[in-house]
């Protein structure tokens, strides 16, 4: 007596192996490769995204000092301070030239941060409207960042060479 089977698929479609599709295999890669960049891209450095920071909001300083220089008619130079790790209060960074009433922030937002003007002591910023080509480098830990002008534009972030190409 002969069994009957009954299909359980539709016919031709019946599969001969156990395994994946190359369609199958492809399409799991590929969410794979997605969610792999998606987690990389998120995931920020803190020490690059507070030196970013504050390279954004130095910048801010630097140019609203050239325009009261201008304004005002006053020589004003920025100068870097090293400061002892034993006194909090003292100050990062001085504005020189200006008016008490006209004096911004003398500290870094982060702590850490250092900063050297390469080439020079300070940077000049005015009162004159071209003030030559100046640089200042900040740093926070391994991690350095430049800011920049030619002397006519805003002080801005630039892509700065390897540190042995500037000494």
């Amino acid at each position: 007596m002969a069994r009957a089977r009954t299909p359980t698929s539709v016919p031709g479609s019946e599969r001969r192996g156990r395994g994946f599709t190359l369609i199958e295999l492809m399409l799991v890669v590929a969410l794979i490769a997605i969610v792999s960049g998606l987690v990389a891209v998120s995931i920020r450095d803190p020490a690059a995204t507070r030196l970013e920071k504050e390279a954004s909001r130095l910048s801010a300083l630097l140019e609203s000092a050239r325009a009261e220089a201008r304004a005002l008619g006053v020589d004003v130079t920025w100068r870097p301070l090293d400061r002892n790790m034993a006194d909090a209060d003292a100050p990062d960074f001085r504005f020189e030239g200006l008016p008490p009433a006209h004096s911004p922030p003398m500290h870094w937002l982060a702590p850490g941060i250092v900063a050297q003007v390469v080439g020079a002591p300070a940077l000049s910023l005015g009162p004159e409207p071209l003030i030559g080509a100046q640089r200042v480098m900040l740093r926070l830990d391994e991690r350095q960042i430049a800011l920049a002008t030619d002397g006519l534009g805003p002080f801005v972030v630039v892509a700065d060479a390897p540190a042995d190409a500037q000494r």
